[in-house]
Protein backbone atom coordinates (compact mmCIF):
# COMPACT_ATOMS: atom_id res chain seq x y z
CA UNK A 1 0.00 0.00 0.00
CA UNK A 2 1.67 3.73 -1.01
CA UNK A 3 2.09 5.80 1.75
CA UNK A 4 2.25 9.40 2.30
CA UNK A 5 4.34 11.72 4.72
CA UNK A 6 3.07 13.84 6.88
CA UNK A 7 3.75 16.42 9.44
CA UNK A 8 1.56 16.40 12.47
CA UNK A 9 1.46 18.65 15.45
CA UNK A 10 1.04 16.55 18.92
CA UNK A 11 0.65 17.27 22.71
CA UNK A 12 4.03 17.33 24.31
CA UNK A 13 2.71 14.50 26.98
CA UNK A 14 0.46 12.69 24.56
CA UNK A 15 3.83 12.20 22.28
CA UNK A 16 6.01 11.01 25.55
CA UNK A 17 3.77 8.36 26.16
CA UNK A 18 3.97 7.56 22.50
CA UNK A 19 7.39 6.66 22.54
CA UNK A 20 7.09 5.15 25.61
CA UNK A 21 4.84 2.34 23.70
CA UNK A 22 8.23 2.45 21.08
CA UNK A 23 10.47 2.03 23.71
CA UNK A 24 8.47 -0.86 25.15
CA UNK A 25 8.19 -2.83 21.70
CA UNK A 26 4.70 -2.07 21.45
CA UNK A 27 4.72 -0.64 18.45
CA UNK A 28 7.64 -0.52 16.11
CA UNK A 29 7.70 2.76 15.65
CA UNK A 30 6.16 5.88 15.95
CA UNK A 31 4.37 6.13 12.87
CA UNK A 32 2.94 2.30 12.92
CA UNK A 33 1.51 3.42 16.18
CA UNK A 34 -0.33 6.57 14.53
CA UNK A 35 -1.51 4.27 11.99
CA UNK A 36 -3.01 2.16 13.81
CA UNK A 37 -4.72 4.38 15.80
CA UNK A 38 -5.83 6.04 12.71
CA UNK A 39 -7.35 2.46 11.82
CA UNK A 40 -8.49 2.04 14.58
CA UNK A 41 -10.84 5.35 14.90
CA UNK A 42 -11.76 4.70 11.11
CA UNK A 43 -13.34 1.19 12.21
CA UNK A 44 -15.22 2.76 15.33
CA UNK A 45 -16.34 5.47 13.15
CA UNK A 46 -18.20 3.18 10.78
CA UNK A 47 -19.37 0.89 13.38
CA UNK A 48 -21.30 3.80 15.38
CA UNK A 49 -22.92 5.08 12.19
CA UNK A 50 -25.93 3.28 12.68
CA UNK A 51 -25.61 5.00 16.33
CA UNK A 52 -25.12 8.51 14.97
CA UNK A 53 -28.20 8.01 12.42
CA UNK A 54 -30.22 6.77 15.18
CA UNK A 55 -29.38 9.40 17.48
CA UNK A 56 -30.73 11.77 14.70
CA UNK A 57 -34.69 10.70 14.74
CA UNK A 58 -37.17 11.95 17.46
CA UNK A 59 -37.39 9.49 20.36
CA UNK A 60 -40.94 10.57 20.78
CA UNK A 61 -42.28 10.20 17.56
CA UNK A 62 -40.84 7.13 17.49
CA UNK A 63 -41.95 5.93 19.91
CA UNK A 64 -45.71 7.05 18.91
CA UNK A 65 -45.11 4.95 16.23
CA UNK A 66 -44.24 2.09 17.92
CA UNK A 67 -47.12 2.32 19.95
CA UNK A 68 -49.68 2.94 17.32
CA UNK A 69 -48.80 -0.33 15.33
CA UNK A 70 -48.64 -2.29 18.84
CA UNK A 71 -52.55 -0.82 19.01
CA UNK A 72 -54.20 -1.02 16.15
CA UNK A 73 -56.09 -4.10 16.81
CA UNK A 74 -53.77 -6.40 17.34
CA UNK A 75 -54.56 -8.57 20.17
CA UNK A 76 -51.72 -10.57 19.47
CA UNK A 77 -48.70 -11.25 18.20
CA UNK A 78 -49.20 -13.57 15.01
CA UNK A 79 -47.98 -16.98 14.54
CA UNK A 80 -45.60 -17.98 12.05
Amino acid sequence: MPTAKIAITIDTDLLNWLDQMVAENRFPNRSRAIQDAIREKRHRVGRNRLALESAKLDRDFEQSMAEEGICDGLVQWPEY
